[in-house]
This record gives C-alpha cells, sequence and structure tokens, in this order.
C-alpha cells in the first residue's frame, strides 16, 4: 500500500509545500480512520495536523489505492460463463446513517426502524473473494436490489441466498435456499437436514459481512456524505479479501 502511494506522489506535479506527514503515517492515519472512525477532530490531534488537512489526506489516500486498481473487487467479470464462477452466495447488509434532510422515506430501513444504506455483497466460495458490492437506500428490499443487478451473477449454475431472495428464481435463476415451512405443514426430516446444509454452507457470508463490519465506519452509524459510501465499502472490501488470501 505505501508503494502505490509513493508511485502516485512521484506522479504528482511538486507545487507548494510538502505533506507535514510522510507517506507510512498517512495511511495508517486513512486506515485508523476506516477501522477505529475516530472523529477527524481526534485525529487531527493525534497526528498534530489541521482538521481540514485530516479531510484532504483520507481523501486523497482512499483515491489512490482505488485508482491504482490493486485495491478493487476483481477485475473479471462474472458474466462470462467461466467455470470458477459457476455459484455465487448473496447477502444484504444495512449500514446506519444520519437522518437525511430530503427523502427521508427512501432511506427509512422498515426492517433496522432507522435510517440506512443497503449493501449487497457478492461472495464467490471456490476463490474466497468478495466479487461485488451494490449499494442501494434502506427501504429497498434485497430482492429488488438482486434484481437490479442480475447481470453480475445470470452466468451462474447456481445463486444461494436467504429467503429474503424467495421469488428471485422467477428471474431465471436456479437458486439454492431454504425450504420455507408452511402453515399448519411440519418440514420432513429430509428437508430439515437440507436447510441445515444449506444454513452450515451460507454461514460464510456472514462471516464476511462481520469481517466488514469490524471497520468501524460500517459498523457505527455513517457521519460521512453518502456519495463516497460506495467507495468506501468497495475499497474495505478489496482489503477484507487481501486478508482472506494470506
Amino acid at each position: 500500500m505505501v508503494e502505490v502511494l509513493k508511485e502516485a506522489e512521484s506522479l504528482k506535479k511538486k507545487l507548494g509545500r510538502p505533506h507535514t506527514l510522510a507517506i507510512e503515517d498517512q495511511l495508517l492515519l486513512t486506515l485508523n480512520y476506516l477501522r477505529s472512525y475516530n472523529t477527524q477532530l481526534e485525529l487531527a490531534a493525534n497526528y498534530h495536523i489541521a482538521e481540514s488537512n485530516v479531510n484532504r489526506t483520507i481523501k486523497k489516500v482512499e483515491d489512490a489505492l482505488m485508482k491504482s486498481r490493486r485495491f478493487t473487487l476483481p477485475k473479471r467479470s462474472i458474466t462470462t460463463a467461466d467455470e470458477q464462477f459457476n455459484w455465487v452466495i448473496i447477502d444484504a447488509t444495512e449500514c446506519l446513517i444520519e437522518r437525511p434532510k430530503k427523502n427521508q422515506s427512501k432511506f427509512y430501513s422498515g426492517k433496522k426502524k432507522k435510517h440506512t444504506l443497503k449493501a449487497q455483497v457478492i461472495y464467490h466460495p471456490k476463490s474466497k473473494q468478495i466479487i461485488g458490492v451494490d449499494i442501494s437506500s434502506g427501504s429497498q428490499h434485497d430482492i429488488k436490489l438482486a434484481r437490479k443487478t442480475v447481470k453480475k451473477f445470470k452466468h451462474c449454475d447456481y445463486v444461494m441466498t436467504d429467503l429474503g431472495y424467495y421469488g428471485l428464481e422467477q428471474d431465471g435463476f436456479k437458486l439454492l435456499m431454504p425450504i420455507k415451512k408452511k402453515k399448519n405443514l411440519p418440514l420432513f426430516d429430509a428437508e430439515k437436514n437440507y436447510n441445515k446444509m444449506i444454513g452450515k454452507i451460507r454461514v460464510v457470508i456472514e462471516h464476511i459481512n462481520s469481517q466488514l463490519k469490524r471497520f468501524r465506519i460500517l459498523s457505527e452509524r455513517y457521519r460521512n456524505r453518502r456519495k463516497r459510501f460506495g467507495l468506501r465499502i468497495n475499497l474495505i472490501a478489496a482489503l477484507v479479501n487481501r486478508m482472506n488470501l494470506q
């Protein structure tokens, strides 16, 4: 990561005075912000720089890492009929946000009873990587978001989901999901065993969501402008991928 930032710095026009912090400290500040989500005022005090400088530094480091393409999700598209991408697991998680001044109902989650942004995570078990993250407002249902991003997994043989995606098979996918219990009709033992098997396989996506939420910028109420949320969660997903491949 330091190498990427040094490369970006070398390509920049040398205008103005140099940054107060070394490249390594700029990276540490940014990772500290994403991981602990301290206020920028706290970080300014810890690193002995102005609060506005903290904001510029975080934005500069995030943009440099994403622009390098080394810290993005796998570039290879899963819309090809590649055998390695024949099945994926999808799930949605929600991140709290500040109450918007406008369009409050758009971001109000009936499930959380709060204003949220929804992130759909597409995980590929064979490569053990997150291969897609899609963002929507909190009021949008999981299945509606999945239908909007249908092209990302249309060539998969199977898509594993929870019961929140019941009805997605109408779009022509082969779904692997738990068998829904019908009213006054208990499940057979074979169906219960099938549900347990699905649960054991699908639990990996819950672990991935947990890894993402270790970055407190995603687990606490998001205080920043929403327009950079997509960039940040994609960067964090790429960092989680790197940690899982080590």
